[in-house]
């Protein structure tokens, strides 16, 4: 079977001081014009003003006109130069790969779900921030996005003096986020989030969630930070008339409404973050996009936290500026001319950010060079999908791990897997991808492990870059829930599956698989119908059913016309169709591509029963597609 697969001495110094002395002023001006430059310290409209653990605080557009006519007549210190805090219990910068661990806190946030690029949803969460910020960070070191090229030239470390406006090559720099920067996601559904949070709850949430994602030393918090989220209608920290919009900070800040919070763990980064788009343009709706930005602040205001906790982590052992402001305080809501908030490209997709402030240029940047090691050499980065797993006792559930080359070229990745607290075992297969491949990460749970939460950490090593990523279990009693598909790589050749097909031909074979040696191969000849499928009990009782499956797509055909089809499809155990969640046709060639659905209502009617997870492929009389399938899953919870 053959299948194809960018004059006078005195008075010219005079008049050359006069010009400078005149830009300086007229830099002075624009800049007090488009960014809130008056002392946080001494400016009653500041947002910190009182409340000094609002480090970063950015201010509504509202409050930061307010802020700029008291500084026009109450002048402050306006020096924007950044000096170096000398760090706070040796903690200045994320002088390393940054690991942004997202906390949707308390049940408001509503029903959980998946979206195709296995992104958290929820159902109160209507304008769709929860998947935004999810995509944003993954962007983040991708596509040779320059935005945050902008803070890689601050630094840390014992050689970086105190006052410090400047760093040494060889001192340890803010790093590079290569290959992004989201290392989990959380839904804290175990209560409501206060109505009005206070800073040390927000502190103690973020403290909370170090110990969910498995953070229990000092030395796994040291490039950590914490965005709790706090759901629509909520007012964290009474945002909502305090003139803000969000603000970082870290545990151990006795100022913090309600005290500094106790952490075994070490020093908690962590940020609050509102939900702005209750607050419309106030903060920053509409900003940069003027149709369709319903959610630029979201993005704008959590890149500006992000930014400040990157280059400030303990404050204010970073960098701040003599008026106590920090790199994106300086450049908050620029609108237009250098340093104007503009949409940021990433390697999946723009994202609406502010530009921050660069020492160097002295200036608003929204791109930068990358400095301190961020670019050279071969590096990789590593994602799990889906991030998180409900699981029975006495059963198992899967995940996907893919990797991806993010500098250089390919190279082996070897890959662990380590669960905290000890219960699940975790296994991977294969143990080691070359860069750009997947495994599949098996999770299983004895009917004698504890109900509660896990973290699956997975660990990737190519030469001397080493990147982890997180897949949140949780384990409850009974209810028949976990992974219910068999042998969803196929290495067991056809096992648990039925296939037919009309050339005759094998539907399960090594000729291009997605993880492992095998994965279902449909078509590839003219006149085909080729199917496979394995009959799944669904449980009696569940909260969600979720499909997930990777699929390869290459055609003969050209053009965007359909001639050839796949069905991924759910059907009752006679074989009538109870939903198709996915048609693709030749005209969707792509590489290995992983799809996610939400089948819970689908299904809805069919508990206790037994179905088919089933899919096929049909070609016309010429011209052959061929359509593969691999590491298929059927999670219920």
């Amino acid at each position: 079977m053959q299948k194809r697969a960018i004059r006078f001495f005195s008075l010219t110094v005079f008049l050359l001081l006069l010009s400078a002395l005149s830009q300086a002023n007229a830099f002075a001006a624009t800049t007090a014009r488009d960014g809130a430059s008056a002392s946080a310290s001494s400016n009653p409209y500041s947002p910190t003003y009182q409340h000094s653990y609002r480090h970063g605080a950015i201010p509504t557009i509202s409050q930061n006109n307010k802020m700029k006519s008291y500084s026009q007549v109450h002048p402050a210190v306006t020096g924007q130069t950044l000096g170096y805090g000398g760090g706070i219990d040796g903690i200045g910068v994320t002088s390393g790969h940054e690991k942004v661990y997202l906390i949707f806190w308390g049940t408001q946030w509503g029903t959980q779900s998946t979206d195709s690029g296995g992104n958290l949803t929820f159902s109160s969460d209507t304008s769709g921030g929860a998947p935004l910020l999810q995509k944003m960070f993954k962007g983040l070191g991708t596509g040779n996005e320059l935005w945050s090229g902008v803070m890689t030239q601050y630094c840390d470390g014992s050689g970086v003096s105190t006052g410090a406006s400047s760093c040494s090559p060889s001192a340890a720099h803010v790093g590079y986020p290569t290959g992004g920067a989201l290392s989990g996601v959380w839904y804290d559904n175990s209560a409501a989030s206060p109505s009005a949070a206070t800073g040390h709850q927000i502190g103690v949430e973020a403290v909370n969630a170090a110990a969910h994602f498995g953070n229990t030393t000092a030395a796994s918090n040291r490039y950590a930070q914490y965005v709790v989220l706090s759901p629509k209608g909520a007012n964290p920290d009474n945002y909502k008339t305090g003139g803000f919009c969000a603000w970082h900070d870290y545990n151990g800040d006795s100022s913090l409404t309600g005290g500094a919070v106790s952490s075994s763990y070490g020093d908690i980064a962590f940020t609050n973050m509102p939900y702005v788009m209750d607050q419309g343009s106030s903060c920053g709706q509409n900003f940069v996009n003027p149709s369709g930005g319903t959610n630029d602040g979201y993005t704008m205001v959590e890149g500006h936290e992000y930014a400040e906790t990157i280059t400030d982590q303990n404050p204010a052992g970073g960098w701040t500026a003599s008026s106590g402001q920090e790199n994106a305080d300086e450049c908050a809501w620029i609108s237009s001319g250098q340093g104007a908030s503009a949409n940021v490209t990433m390697g999946n997709g723009t994202y609406a950010e502010q530009s921050t402030w660069s020492n160097d240029t002295n200036r608003c940047d929204i791109s930068h060079t990358i400095i301190g090691g961020g670019g050279g050499g071969n590096d990789f980065g590593i994602s799990a999908n889906p991030s998180s797993l409900s699981i029975a006792q006495g059963s198992n559930g899967s995940s996907t791990i893919s990797t991806s080359v993010t500098s250089g070229s390919a190279a082996t990745v070897s890959l662990t897997a380590s669960v905290s607290p000890t219960g699940p075992t975790a296994s991977l297969s294969p143990t080691s991808v070359t860069a750009g491949g997947s495994s599949t990460l098996t999770v299983s749970v004895g009917s004698g492990v504890a109900s509660g939460n896990y973290t699956v950490t997975v660990t990737g090593t190519e030469g001397s870059a080493v990147h982890s990523t997180s897949v949140s279990v949780t384990v409850g009693s009974g209810g028949g829930g976990g992974n219910k598909i068999t042998n969803g790589g196929y290495e067991s050749g056809s096992t648990g599956w039925t296939e037919s097909s009309t050339g005759g031909y094998e539907i399960v074979d090594t000729s291009n698989p997605h993880s492992g040696t095998h994965s279902a191969y449909l078509c590839g000849y003219n006149n085909c119908t080729d199917t496979i499928y394995q009959t799944v009990s669904i449980p009696s009782s569940y909260t969600s059913v979720t499909l997930t499956y990777w699929t390869y797509i290459s055609t003969s055909e050209s053009g965007s016309t359909c001639y050839d089809y796949f069905y991924a499809r759910l059907r009752t155990s006679s074989g009538a169709v109870i939903t198709t969640p996915q048609t693709q046709c030749n005209a969707n060639t792509h590489g290995w591509t992983q799809y996610s659905f939400n089948v819970s209502s689908a299904l809805s009617a069919y508990k206790g029963q037994q179905v088919q997870v089933y899919f096929a492929g049909t070609t016309d009389s010429s011209l052959t597609t061929n359509f593969y399938v691999d590491d298929v899953a059927l999670n219920v919870a």
